[in-house]
């Protein structure tokens, strides 16, 4: 039983467009429901989130120190830090955990 990857490709790409698509032609007013604008405000953030925490995890030799850059880097954008800086951050607090410990 041979596999043709060309039909499976074609699939992939037709829901690929259709989940783009079919929003802008279906909805066409603006939303005004405040739950929905909420949730679809929040969307990125937290599919951000999904993608990264577990690299978090994994990515260091010691998951202490990828919770300690963790913490530290919500604490730096607690207090105002912005995403570079934060990401920096983050990666001097693994590099030093892991070359003294």
């Amino acid at each position: 039983m041979t596999h043709n990857i060309y039909i499976y490709l074609a699939i992939m790409a037709g829901v690929t467009y259709l989940i783009r698509v079919l929003p802008i032609t279906l909805i066409q007013k603006q939303i005004k429901n405040r739950f929905l604008q909420s949730f679809l405000y929040y969307v990125p953030y937290v599919t951000l989130a999904v993608m990264t925490f577990p690299a978090i995890m994994d990515a260091t030799q010691s998951p202490v120190a990828g919770v300690c850059a963790l913490l530290a880097g919500i604490i730096a954008a607690w207090l105002g830090a912005g995403l570079f800086p934060v990401s920096v951050f983050c990666c001097i607090i693994v590099f030093l955990l892991e070359l003294f410990v």
